[in-house]
């Protein structure tokens, strides 16, 4: 189990949107993620929530580089970068990031699949159906589970023959990307289905719209739901988990794996 705190250095980003878009205090949020538990900070220059506007390479890498840096130089924690942009994934693997986290799943950019197999970093691979722009227009599945095991499958094999280290890939079934409220519940509810991919699945269903959708609650008011569908997700197989309330999701991961993993000492 690995958690993989959020570090949004935007304005618009749906549960934090301008609050660490200073570096300085991305940088300080970050630390207090790794304070925390974070094993990973995510760092991301360019909002990906529901109808957001792009960011151009240039201007996401300003917002980015910094803040990576920074964090790297602590060297407590992994980086990683949020972005389907080859240049800024290479500032920010300059930088210090190992990972990248690429929503598009190697389909925004052309030279990432290159880029990461030439660097060897980790290549996080997530669906999405449609864009950030148009992805909750009518998002529509013959089998959301099934087509979304696919998707990742025909992705991984992408990646390899650009020469991406299978190993070095992990997956993302990409909650509340393109996703009905049925289409989100399904995949947690079946999330052990993408085991066979032989891959580390990734989940990201922190504060997401699902969660408001069934408890009626705000943005700022998700944790009781951040934490159920993620131990969910622990007990389904999943093994990193992408969140926003390291502190009190790590403590209740901690003791749902405790619960999960450990021998009875009855028998």
């Amino acid at each position: 189990m690995r958690l993989m705190g959020i570090v949004n250095v935007t304005p618009d980003s749906f549960s934090d949107g301008g609050l660490f878009l200073d570096p300085e205090r991305a940088v300080a949020h970050g630390r207090e993620l790794v304070a925390a538990g974070a094993e990973i900070l995510d760092v991301g220059g360019e909002s990906t929530r529901p109808g957001a506007e792009a960011v151009d390479a240039t201007l996401e890498r300003e917002r980015v580089e910094p803040v990576v840096a920074a964090l790297a130089g602590d060297g407590v924690a992994e980086l990683s970068v949020d972005t389907s942009k080859a240049a800024v994934a290479a500032a920010a693997l300059d930088a210090g990031a190992t990972i990248v986290n690429d929503v598009t799943a190697l389909r925004g950019d052309p030279e990432l699949a290159g880029l990461c197999a030439e660097r060897g970093c980790t290549l996080v691979l997530m669906h999405m159906q449609g864009t950030p722009r148009t992805m909750q227009a009518h998002p529509s599945y013959d089998d959301v589970v099934d087509d979304v095991r696919a998707f990742l499958a025909e992705r991984i094999a992408v990646a390899v023959s650009a020469g991406v280290d299978e190993r070095q890939i992990w997956v993302d079934p990409g909650i509340g990307f393109g996703k009905a409220l049925a289409h989100n519940l399904e995949l947690l509810r079946r999330l052990g289905e993408l085991r066979v991919l032989g891959r580390p699945i990734v989940v990201g269903s922190s504060r997401k719209s699902f969660i408001g959708a069934l408890t009626g609650r705000d943005v700022g008011d998700r944790l009781g739901g951040t934490v159920a569908s993620n131990v969910l997700a622990l007990a389904a197989g999943a093994e990193v988990f992408r969140i926003h309330d390291v502190l009190e999701v790590g403590r209740a991961l901690r003791i749902a794996e405790a619960v999960l993993r450990s021998p009875s000492p009855l028998r």
